[in-house]
């Protein structure tokens, strides 16, 4: 959507999803529409489709990774699991571009985000209703070598699991041509702290040095950095229990 233009909104769909024998969930997801974000720079146009349905697909099927894991089987049974796969395979069947342009995060920002941006390109912004903002923007390129160096300093230590995590996101980006922006936003999170807390937010430098200080064979240090933060992330992410 170019700002200032105004689109449309679709009339969401009702979808039932059944869950169980005795019960039925519902699911309310957008029509899919060729709305977009467009940012015009430099001569430069830059594209970021909505791809409402693929983001859904995706975020039903990851749903066990999610804090609601224990609940995956029943929010979303096993042969709709199916379904909702054989659907995205067709999506990308005809189309191999077919991947989310955006990933969310509900209630707060995972921690292997901040490995793709720095501290230098963090802007905190005033919104117009006078509430504030936190965005980092770097360029694909430099998050894409960021990223390829972590793996390879996670890669020579015990934390596989971390790698692989890297690596999927690795190949997230991937899809992407490498002169695409990249922005990290906080978006409406960032109204669950004070500016102050926002302006003392140095989440992307504390998680930059806990990997150098782990390529650099100082251990302790690298656990006490990345203990900070994510400490700092479940607190805020404890609010999503709560809701």
């Amino acid at each position: 959507m170019v700002e200032g233009g105004a689109i449309p909104r679709p009339r969401p769909v009702y979808r039932q999803r059944l869950a169980g024998d005795d019960g039925v969930f519902g699911l309310i997801s957008s029509i899919e529409s060729e709305e977009a974000i467009v940012r015009i720079e430099d001569g430069v146009t830059y594209l970021c489709p909505s791809r409402t349905r693929v983001r859904m697909l995706h975020a039903m099927l990851e749903l066990g990774d999610s804090p609601v894991g224990d609940m995956a089987d029943v929010l979303v049974p096993d042969n709709e699991a199916r379904k909702l796969s054989r659907e995205l395979s067709r999506l990308r069947k005809r189309n191999p571009f077919a991947v989310p342009f955006l990933q969310q995060s509900g209630w707060h920002v995972p921690i292997r985000w901040f490995l793709l941006v720095r501290d230098t390109e963090r802007t905190l912004a005033e919104e117009p209703d006078g509430s504030y903002r936190l965005v980092y923007r770097t360029t694909l390129s430099k998050a894409r070598r960021r990223l390829d160096w972590s793996i390879a300093v996670v890669a020579r230590t015990d934390l596989e699991p971390l790698a692989e995590m890297l690596r999927d996101l690795s190949r997230w980006l991937a899809n992407f041509d490498r002169h695409s922006i990249l922005e990290l936003d906080y978006a409406s999170l960032s109204r669950l702290f004070t500016w102050d807390e926002l302006d003392n937010d140095r989440s992307a430098r504390d998680i930059n040095e806990a990997i150098d200080a782990l390529g650099g064979g100082e251990v302790s240090r690298s656990a006490d950095l990345y203990q900070a933060v994510a400490g700092k992330w479940a607190e805020v992410r404890s609010h999503e229990s709560m809701n």
